[in-house]
């Protein structure tokens, strides 16, 4: 294709004018003139002068503001190709005279002015547009076709299209052959004709470190699960690089494909890692009028025995000055990455407790393992055997417990951000049945539901629906016979605000009250984004509590609603929300609520 830049005096025409002014310097006014009535090439193109960054940044000495005029000749003309105009003619004058003109040795010392003036001539449209060979299913952008806007753009995205599908296929050095680009200014079309050339089939060779690690090579490796002897695909190479992201052992990952391929089509991939802060802590904080102030804290290590193993301890205060008793937490958790393949894990776990809740009063202590599995990129599941030994004070009596638990869980998960979604969906289950070993504590099932979906609206998704369903049910065991902390309870942040803490329950009569065998949780908001930093939210909650082991309407229902303000950050939304009860008689009076994240 046959492009040139022609510097002559335009011919009469209509002009647009933008003039972009500012404080006197060395530079005082840039005036640019486009032919035509197109306002949003016109934008274009001062967006991408370098003239007028110049002016904006203050970057205005003469010898800037010249080097700027002399590169502008090639970053207009790039900006009307991408627009597809390839008959465009550009002038740059710098104190009424051409820039590419002046001799680079005689530059001037003092720049007043520059009038950039352009040309772009009519809008091109594809002629020949074509890509081969390509795999099949291969599918180029729509708009690279004969007759759409040939905008240069439109042509390199649909050469990487044909790239990309040959190494989706296993053709990891697939690259262009050959290329046929012409411009018909007569007609005002572009032919755009590309030959690919796939090269051989490529297959993984060895995961090959180039840079220390605290991390053990070995480990790396068994971490990373790269398919050695398997056929190339983009998409394994990125799954390698997400496991090792995600022990959160390294601040940044990074691989690369060989330059050449061996003898058997092996293709070495070369990983490049920096290891991140071996130790970590943080902490957590929320208020509720009525259950009062909640704390927490963390200590990690990311990489306790150079196997990218995380060791974490945590500890929590939660109802300090609440209207309840507080309820203290300690616990410790070892995980280690890949035992028995890339995308397993397994832990171990500790934890000592002491909850003095509405209906009831414990200290337990819980130790168990456990494994995991990752699935894609949305599913993780968890198995684990754990044991339970409790001793409770409630309105059954003072009583030990002492049980195994075999919980079970899997999580689906595409929300866009875990703290402040916007789109996508969150669902979890969990099924746990228990073993009691001793008199008095009964055996039986427990079952947990959990989703969540959201739903974006109106420009970058500044309004969002968001709907929340949570059931639950204890089964094969007498209520009295269930360790209170298996049982369900409503009210609260995590279920209805608005509502007291916990204070729906099973009313056995005589003064004898428990958690129940099943549960229903229903919430709905309304979230806006008011500005960049402030959001608004209205919302509805409703629970259910009942004394049998599936909902048949028997137990008792409680509501609350209410509004709220969001103060947008880098981690996440804090939450500020007020709410009152609607329905039930559990509860009156006004309650608010405050932490970090969305309530769901």
């Amino acid at each position: 294709m046959k492009l040139t830049v022609v510097f002559r005096r335009l011919s009469a025409a209509i002009l647009a004018i933008a003039v972009i002014s500012g404080p006197a310097a060395a530079l005082d006014r840039i005036r640019i003139h486009v032919s035509g009535t197109n306002e949003a090439l016109q934008e274009t193109l001062i967006e991408a002068s370098l003239v007028v960054a110049a002016k904006r940044e203050g970057r205005t000495q003469p010898e800037t503001v010249f080097a700027a005029a002399l590169s502008d000749y090639a970053r207009l003309l790039d900006a009307l190709y991408a627009e597809g105009y390839y008959g465009g003619v550009v002038h740059v004058y710098v104190d009424g005279r051409e820039a590419a003109e002046i001799p680079l040795l005689r530059a001037p010392d003092t720049i007043r002015e520059v009038a950039i003036n352009v040309a772009p001539g009519p809008p091109f449209r594809f002629g020949e547009a074509r890509i081969a060979p390509l795999p099949p299913g291969t599918e180029l952008p729509e708009r690279f076709r004969s007759g759409a806007r040939a905008r240069a753009p439109v042509v390199r995205n649909a050469v990487e299209a044909g790239i990309d599908g040959w190494r989706a296929a296993g053709y990891a050095k697939a690259r262009t052959a050959g290329e046929r680009v012409s411009a018909d200014h007569r007609t005002a079309t572009l032919d755009s004709v590309v030959a690919l050339n796939p090269g051989p089939v490529a297959r993984f060779g060895s995961l090959v470190i180039e840079t220390p690690s605290a991390v053990r090579a070995a480990a790396i490796r068994r971490i990373a699960g790269l398919p050695e002897g398997e056929r190339f695909s983009p998409a394994a190479m990125e799954r390698v690089a997400d496991r090792l992201r995600r022990t959160g052992a390294f601040a940044s990952v990074s691989l690369k494909e060989a330059e050449t391929l061996g003898p058997g089509g092996e293709m070495d991939i070369l990983l490049s890692v920096a290891d991140q802060k071996p130790r970590r802590f943080g902490f957590g904080a929320e208020l509720s009028s009525l259950e009062g102030l909640t704390v927490s804290g963390f200590w990690m290590h990311r990489n306790i025995f150079g196997g990218a193993e995380r060791l974490r301890f945590d500890a929590e205060v939660a109802n300090i000055g609440g209207e309840y008793g507080t309820d203290f937490r300690l616990g410790a958790r070892l995980e280690t990455p890949a035992p028995f393949g890339p995308d397993t894990r397994a832990f171990a776990f500790v934890g000592l407790e002491r909850l003095d809740e509405p209906d009831f009063l414990s200290d337990q202590v819980e130790l168990g393992f456990g494994v995991g599995r990752r699935f894609g990129d949305s599913i993780e599941t968890e198995l684990g055997l754990s044991y339970l030994y409790s001793q409770t004070e409630d309105d059954f009596g003072n009583r030990t417990f002492s049980l195994l638990k075999l919980p079970a869980s899997g999580i689906y998960d595409t929300r866009d951000d875990t703290l402040d979604p916007t789109e996508g969906f969150y669902l979890e289950a969990e099924v746990t049945p228990f073993l009691g070993l001793n008199d008095g504590t009964g055996s039986g099932v427990r079952t947990y539901g959990d989703a969540r979906a959201y739903y974006g609206l109106g420009p970058e998704r500044r309004f969002v629906l968001a709907g929340r369903v949570q059931v639950g049910s204890v089964a094969g065991a007498a209520i009295g016979a269930v360790h209170p902390d298996l049982l369900f309870y409503s009210g609260g942040a995590g279920t209805v605000r608005g509502q007291p803490y916990q204070s729906l329950d099973v009313d056995h009569g005589g003064g004898t009250e428990s958690g129940g065998r099943s549960f229903i949780g229903l919430s709905a908001e309304f979230r806006a984004r008011i500005s960049e930093r402030f959001g608004a939210v209205v919302f509805a909650d409703a629970g259910y509590v009942g004394a049998e082991s599936f909902y048949d309407g028997s137990g008792a229902w409680h509501s609350g609603a209410g509004a709220g303000l969001r103060y947008l950050t880098g981690i996440g939304p804090i939450r500020f929300d007020v709410a009152a009860p609607v329905g039930g008689n559990t509860g009156d009076g006004v309650q608010f609520y405050l932490g970090i994240g969305q309530a769901f």
